[in-house]
């Protein structure tokens, strides 16, 4: 009896091992995704103690289900598992979906939204390759991050020891190295290796090249030299070097302009930056500046006070006026951070693509003037950066107290900063379509003098050689006809001289149709005139050539008949082809009138906020390439804030700190809480 009691016990707790066994086997085969002898083997032997032991229940278990104890005990069980089920769930659910949220001052872990609008657009696939031993964590959440917004989007990470064709296809260098893939275009996009240093992968780098791979050309921006604008080289005093490399970043090619030494302005500038000239252009750099924008050309102007760059016949095409007088923010922002009043600080946007991102964020620009705009035909205009009711533009900053003047000063708001479009009519593209043709026309003219000169040298020459032949006159006259003959025949060559050579044949002998006549066009009517003088003098000089060869008539005038019969022996042909050339620049007409030529402009009163110093500060670097990208027309991207970095928040101490900060932490305050602690302690004794 003692035996088969000891066998109850077991088999009442079999499922204990039973349970242990089978988790044992079931975890690890989950986890490593491999189905090992051994793990299988715990996982069978479990099972089977576990099938046992319910066995066992359902044999001899009447009493035991119920039994205070097996109640309680299997709630406690259901309780537990129906948790496990839940968290199971939960995680499962939040791995699926990955819901997010970031806490971190800067969004570091957010994409930024100009980054999401270029994942989402991403229209074909894009793949990036790390090539390194191991991938950072943080670096993996980020390429994570762009994948979720496009299934485009793929990354992989590759050990260029084991895969070396993928190695040698990318043409990998170092190891760390970070390619981007699009069709048939790769693109080297960092190093994540430098000096044995290993850094983050970047936003921004990343996703300034995938912004650039899809491009099918590189913009080209000029920046004017010559007048005293920033340059591109970096140097203490300023310049634009930060924002040029940004630009060449996102794949625009900058280069420098000096119109007089370059002779013009080279044919594939997409825009021209003049940034704060302080002295005057030359007249001929202004009349091709603005020739260069009445031609869908695009124009960054930043301009300071004080400063005349001669540049008012382009401003006026634009409806654009500058006021001299300093904006001044009464609101005090500026003190805050030690810029003092002269520096507006903007936070109020136009409806713009280029600033609809920006909304209640701040830019500011040091010793700004007012933009203003009047109405001009054609010519639409956005305001980008408004100023608030507290501030004003100032037109007296010697005295010692800056005050609001009505009578001398701008009350705001106002404009520091606007964007125009201006669309060129079809009436403008079509007189400059028929200026052109003028030209050629001119140009036609005296070819056709030159030639009629050298006709007539030749008919004198007929002339002299036929008065010193008067024996055989038949014969020169043959030749005189023969040749007139040939010079029809190469008039024939173009359709307006020959149609008009048949006009002036078809008039002296009355045989010709007049339909031939009446559908020459309007648009070959100067080309007829001209051509009709040239025939006219060829018809006179053969008059002249038939009088003195009065032996032979019958047979010149037969010539001119026959020249007539051959010229009009396919009529309806000749006027099919006149027809048909009439047509082509009926289209080409209509082609002008329906493309129009479109050209923007963006000026902004101040260019100090562009130079190196502000350029990274809030939205100042926002301002300034949103205004390019939106000059060079590229693909009308919505633009938004660049990818931002994580802010420094290293502390400065100074000696004293530094010393005074350890024995506070180690010793004073640990302190204080013992004797604390002590206090209480005795009281409650």
């Amino acid at each position: 009896m003692q035996k088969i009691n000891n066998y109850k016990i077991i088999l009442k707790y079999l499922f204990v091992p039973g349970l242990i066994l089978t988790v044992a086997g079931l975890v690890p085969i989950f986890l490593t995704q491999t189905q090992t002898i051994l793990y299988l083997t715990l996982v069978i032997v479990g099972s089977v103690f576990l099938f046992i032991w319910l066995v066992y229940l359902l044999v001899t278990g009447r009493s035991f289900w119920q039994k205070r104890s097996t109640q309680i005990g299997t709630n406690a069980f259901i309780s537990t598992l129906s948790l496990l089920t839940i968290l199971a769930l939960i995680n499962f659910i939040a791995v699926r979906y990955s819901p997010r949220i970031d806490l971190t001052e800067n969004q570091l872990y957010t994409l930024s939204l100009q980054t999401q609008e270029i994942i989402k657009n991403l229209d074909k696939p894009t793949k990036v390759y790390v090539f390194d031993k191991e991938i950072n964590p943080r670096d993996e959440d980020l390429l994570e991050n762009y994948q979720r917004y496009n299934d485009n989007f793929k990354f992989e990470l590759v050990d260029p020891d084991k895969q070396v064709a993928l190695t040698q296809q990318f043409n990998v260098q170092s190891l760390g190295d970070v390619y981007l893939e699009y069709e048939d275009k790769k693109q080297l996009v960092q190093t994540l290796i430098s000096f044995n240093q290993r850094e983050p992968l970047s936003e921004i780098e990343l996703t300034n090249a995938i912004a650039t791979i899809q491009k099918d050309y590189i913009p080209k921006i000029y920046v004017l030299q010559g007048h005293g604008e920033y340059s591109l080289e970096a140097n203490p005093e300023g310049s634009l070097s930060e924002a040029s490399k940004s630009l060449e970043s996102k794949g625009y090619e900058i280069k420098t302009l000096n119109i007089v030494e370059n002779g013009g302005i080279p044919d594939d500038a997409n825009v021209i930056i003049i940034a704060s000239p302080k002295r005057e252009l030359f007249d001929q750099e202004v009349t091709a500046l603005q020739e260069y924008s009445k031609q869908g050309g695009n124009l960054l102007l930043l301009l300071d006070p004080n400063i005349d760059p001669g540049l008012d016949p382009i401003l006026k095409d634009w409806g654009i006026k500058l006021d001299n007088r300093i904006v001044i923010d009464g609101s005090g922002a500026g003190n805050i951070v030690g810029l003092g009043p002269t520096t507006p600080f903007i936070t109020n946007y136009g409806n713009h693509p280029i600033t609809e991102e920006f909304t209640n964020s701040i830019s500011f620009y040091p010793l700004s003037r007012p933009v203003d705009t009047i109405e001009v035909e054609n010519v639409q205009g956005t305001s980008l950066l408004v100023t608030s009711e507290q501030m004003w533009a100032e037109s007296n900053l010697d005295s010692e107290e800056v005050t609001f003047d009505p009578q001398e000063d701008i009350s705001g708001p106002f404009d520091l900063g606007v964007a125009l479009t201006r669309t060129i009519p079809s009436e403008t593209v079509e007189n400059q379509v028929k200026e052109d043709n003028k030209a050629e026309a001119e140009k036609t003219d005296n070819n056709q003098e030159s030639s009629a000169k050298n006709n007539d040298d030749i008919d004198n020459t007929n002339k002299n050689e036929t008065e010193k032949n008067n024996d055989s006159p038949p014969k020169e006259t043959d030749k005189v006809t023969d040749s007139n003959k040939d010079e029809t025949e190469n008039s024939n060559k173009s359709q307006s001289e020959e149609t008009d050579s048949n006009k002036d044949e078809t008039e002296k002998n009355n045989d010709s149709p007049p339909k031939e006549t009446d559908k020459v066009t309007d648009s070959n009517k100067d080309e007829t005139e001209n051509s009709n003088e040239s025939q006219s003098e060829k018809t006179d000089s053969n008059k002249d050539e038939t009088e003195n060869s009065n032996e032979s008539p019958p047979k010149e005038t037969d010539s001119n008949k026959d020249e007539i019969e051959n010229s009009n022996e396919s009529p309806p042909k000749e006027t099919d082809k006149v027809t048909d050339s009439n047509k082509d620049e009926t289209e080409n007409n209509n082609n002008v009138n329906k493309d129009k030529i479109e050209s923007r402009l963006v000026v902004i009163g101040n260019s100090t906020f562009a130079t190196n110093n502000l350029f990274n500060q809030q939205l100042n670097g926002d301002v300034f390439l949103n205004s390019v990208q939106w000059l060079s027309n590229q693909d009308e991207q919505t633009l938004s804030i660049r990818p931002k970095q994580a802010k420094d928040r290293r502390l400065n101490l100074s000696p004293f700190q530094a010393t005074i900060v350890p024995i506070l932490s180690l010793a004073v305050f640990p302190l204080l809480g013992l004797i604390a602690a002590g206090i209480t302690w005795w009281r409650r004794r």
